[in-house]
């Protein structure tokens, strides 16, 4: 089967990788005309993706159209920011039907959309639409480490058919019906991470890394379910699966948020150092008014919320976590 990626970033690429080593043809387009001509080139991602050579099956393309002609799935890669605009374009170049996977993880700003539903906006005749998410770090696909994910649609027997076409020896996929909650999931995971993050580099201790990622997964469960998950997808990877390793994980990005943050640096500072993008930031304030519109307590996100306005310090976050009123789990 030939896979579109759309984006061309550190996970993008990490899965059109896969993919063209698994037999797929592999065609990739980003808006940066200058970046897709040097990694055709080049055949490497030298910009986001460095030292990762790019098989021969995988062709990375200046114009959509070409990407997009005879593909029988679009996975769209880029940032949440960037989703809206990417899907857009796939409808203007007359590929609206083609079956859609979103890869990124977090809520459209202002709308509070998930990932799914931004798609389903654009594409309302659609009935191809879903979400990849799970615990996965681009590095470990690229190297062919072993890892599972979820494929998640409202759209069973497609769903269904996808998993058993992509399934592979090095990423073994479950198929899955509950969209909202693994979107959730995916979504909320890296607010918790840059929490994790925080406590890790105030050097809190394993015992509090613990306590955090555990009421982590108490607040997306409660937000989860409010907006129609079902409880037990937040048991599985796309819930405690992904939680664990972003917040754990050396690689994870929303981690090092927390780490930079805690060491004294301005967020801008830490964002810019990274150098790539730190889904959990712009998610903190979706997922705090989404807490406040469906009336879920949900004390890590907003602490995190309160310090990114500059209203409370690393230290008073943890510090004002623990201090909270006991009560029954």
């Amino acid at each position: 089967m030939k896979i579109s990626v759309i984006g061309a970033g550190a996970w993008g690429t990490a899965l059109a990788i896969h993919f063209a080593l698994h037999g797929h043809q592999v065609a990739m387009w980003a808006r940066n005309r200058e970046q897709l001509a040097a990694m055709q080139a080049e055949r490497e991602n030298k910009r986001y993706f460095p030292g990762f050579a790019l098989p021969d099956n995988l062709t990375a393309h200046t114009e959509l159209a070409d990407a997009l002609d005879g593909s029988g799935l679009v996975l769209v890669v880029t940032s949440v920011a960037g989703l809206r605009d990417s899907v857009e374009q796939i409808k203007s170049a007359g590929f609206g039907h083609l079956p859609v996977l979103t890869a990124c993880k977090g809520f459209e700003l202002d709308t509070g959309l998930l990932t799914f539903q931004v798609v389903q906006e654009v594409l309302p005749d659609n009935d191809k639409i879903g979400v990849l998410s799970g615990p996965s770090f681009a590095q470990e696909l690229a190297k062919q480490l072993p890892c599972a994910v979820v494929l998640a649609s409202q759209n069973e027997a497609w769903i269904s058919g996808l998993v058993r076409q992509l399934n592979t020896p090095v990423m073994r996929l479950y198929a899955n019906t509950d969209i909202i909650g693994v979107a959730v999931g995916g979504a909320v995971k890296n607010v918790m991470a840059i929490a994790t993050g925080l406590s890790d580099g105030l050097e809190y201790g394993l015992n509090a890394r613990a306590a955090l990622v555990t009421r982590g997964l108490a607040e997306i469960t409660r937000l989860a379910v409010a907006m129609g998950a079902q409880q037990k997808t937040m048991m599985g990877l796309a819930g405690m699966g992904d939680l664990i390793l972003t917040c754990t994980g050396a690689l994870s990005r929303n981690r090092k948020v927390g780490l930079g943050l805690a060491s004294g640096k301005p967020l801008h500072q830490v964002l810019t150092e990274i150098g790539h993008v730190a889904e959990g930031v712009p998610t903190i304030d979706e997922v705090f008014d989404a807490a406040c519109r469906y009336q879920i307590d949900m004390p890590i996100t907003q602490m995190l919320y309160e310090l990114v306005r500059n209203e409370l310090s690393a230290k008073d976050v943890v510090e004002r976590l623990m201090e909270r009123e006991a009560k029954a789990e």
